[in-house]
């Protein structure tokens, strides 16, 4: 059986497992990201999570490649974290100081790509050569699977479908510019939404207001989850919004680049039909020629939070 392991680097954990070649995940480790120490720092914790699976003697001895799936942009070579907005690394050649380590074949790769391609491989899309995966949480991730191979564009950044300005001076958003996707159709999008209408209409939010103490500013994304689940009219709008918003941006995406399929993740999909209803009616009003082409199909992820781990250690594999 051939192993490899698959690391997903967060802003606030790493999360690494050993992965054979169907998909499955054999072991886990999960070691806290550090928030305010250097580069090193960052790199070492990536380090002692792969060192922890080599030494499991079931499993270790049997594998043969590490592949690193981290957020920000990496190099066409695969193996620079060129910028990581959430992590120290500014040019941190982690491909390098990984195989320094282990003396293992190493690939790094762009998390939401790695997520991309395990949705592709073993997921909601599986065998398809053309899919858009886009990833709804704090912010918005994009992975492309174009002809069967992961699009990484030429400079190795491409898919960094958060940053399309869909409001021209629109929010500021935390990359520097305004009126970014993903300031509109996020968790972070829809927690704000959900604040602004409860102070708005409070008598309308009762569950709401109850998962938060009747203070807004309490407010997180699984409140708003919790709420619109039971029924509360305020939350159910916040989501209704930021659907729409959403699947106006998916809309501008199919127009240009035509997939088979558009693969939602992240924590704001995993709202289900409460999410995906308001989007689905959003981009069969917004995409382009509606009425006279085939259309993808918009499909919720399959593979959760362990996407991201499962592509890198497959993508190290190939």
């Amino acid at each position: 059986m051939r192993l490899t392991i698959g690391v997903d680097v967060g802003g606030t954990k790493v999360a690494a497992g050993v992965v054979d070649t169907t998909g499955t995940v054999h072991r886990t480790v999960r070691q806290p990201t550090p928030s305010t120490e250097g580069p090193d720092a960052a790199t070492e914790v990536v380090c002692a999570a792969i060192e922890e699976l080599l030494g499991d003697p079931g499993l270790g001895a049997e594998v043969d490649g590490i592949g690193i799936g981290t957020p920000g942009f990496v190099d066409e070579s695969r193996s620079v974290v060129t910028f990581a907005p959430n992590l120290p690394w500014r040019e941190e050649p982690l491909r390098s100081r990984v195989h320094e380590r282990f003396g293992l074949p190493v690939v790094v790769e762009n998390d939401a790509n790695a997520a991309a391609w395990a949705e592709v491989r073993f997921g909601a899309a599986q065998n398809a050569s053309e899919v858009v995966c886009v990833t709804l949480g704090t912010g918005i991730g994009g992975g492309l699977v174009l002809g069967g191979e992961p699009y990484r564009g030429r400079f190795g950044i491409a898919a960094e479908i958060g940053h399309f300005q869909v409001v021209p001076n629109g929010r500021r958003c935390g990359c520097g510019k305004d009126g970014c996707w993903e300031q509109y159709a996020s968790g972070r999008a829809l927690v704000a939404t959900a604040r602004s209408l409860m102070d708005s209409v409070p008598e309308r939010a009762v569950r709401l207001r109850e998962q938060c103490g009747d203070d807004s500013q309490q407010l997180t994304g699984q409140d708003v989850m919790t709420a619109a689940q039971a029924g509360d009219a305020i939350a159910l709008e916040a989501f209704a919004v930021v659907g729409a918003w959403a699947g106006q941006g998916i809309a501008a995406l199919t127009a240009i680049l035509d997939p088979e399929y558009v693969v939602l993740g992240g924590g704001v999909a995993d709202g289900g039909e409460i999410i995906m209803d308001p989007m689905r009616a959003a981009f069969q009003r917004h995409v382009t020629g509606g009425s006279f082409r085939r259309l993808p199909e918009l499909r919720q992820a399959q593979l959760g939070s362990a996407a991201g781990l499962v592509g890198a250690a497959d993508l190290a594999r190939r």
